[in-house]
């Protein structure tokens, strides 16, 4: 190949990438995109309304190394667009025989260590499942939010959207704006302690859209947090 055909192959090669990135940029701006993220987040504003005429109960399940470790069954309302919680039943596995007696001071050590390890990151995981919808709209302002067009559903990328370069897929319903599943790779206080969350949701018979199943992984300490949403009963 002579130098002027890879100059014009090269050129050729600028060009179709010039393209490629402008119909990406075109695509970000789109205002029908624009209309399809306002839509998400006043179906996300409506929604979190809806919810607070509920009650419901949540099932928590913390293992470790896939050994269930504790049990704990609440009831949960909305109060003040916050969650509220009361504990209505506790079952913690329990340490059998002679060896388990003697060791009961370091098991209740270790049981508060990673009770109190696995509410850190079902905290975490509450602000990537029930958002502030304005938040949606701050990523997208600063650049941190990507649309991708799906079959049925849009998917939601967001970087930085609670911590610094965490990484968020929100898939959406095209027919009713609502979230269909939530995956993140997040952390606590250190990116080191890393923690993966997968979500997945459903609706109610009057549409009201929320967290069916929650899946919490404290990669470091081999600790999983498993929540269950069910028996949802309006309040008001």
């Amino acid at each position: 190949m002579t130098n002027a055909i890879r100059a014009v192959a090269k050129a050729a090669a600028l060009t179709m990438v010039a393209v490629f990135l402008g119909g990406v940029v075109a695509t970000a701006q789109n205002p029908q995109m624009e209309e399809k993220l306002m839509a998400i987040k006043n179906k996300m504003t409506a929604n979190k309304q809806q919810l607070a005429q509920y009650m419901w109960t949540e099932t928590e399940t913390i293992a470790i190394k896939g050994e269930v470790k504790d049990t704990k069954t609440y009831q949960v309302r909305m109060m003040n667009g916050q969650q509220q919680k009361t504990l209505v039943d506790n079952q913690a596995a329990q340490s059998g025989g002679r060896e388990g007696r003697i060791k009961e001071r370091i098991v209740d050590k270790k049981k508060a260590e990673y009770q109190e390890y696995g509410q850190a990151i079902g905290a975490l995981a509450k602000q990537y499942t029930t958002p502030d919808p304005d938040r949606l709209m701050q990523a997208k302002q600063q650049g941190n939010l990507s649309i991708v067009p799906g079959s049925g559903t849009v998917s939601l990328v967001i970087k930085s959207f609670v911590k610094p370069n965490d990484q968020v897929t929100m898939t959406i319903s095209d027919q009713t704006k609502a979230p269909v599943s939530v995956q993140v790779n997040s952390y606590l206080d250190d990116p080191k302690d890393a923690v993966t969350i997968n979500a997945q949701f459903a609706q109610l018979p009057d549409g009201t859209n929320h967290v069916a199943t929650t899946t919490i992984d404290g990669v470091q300490k081999h600790l999983t947090v498993t929540d269950q949403n069910s028996n949802y009963q309006k309040v008001m």
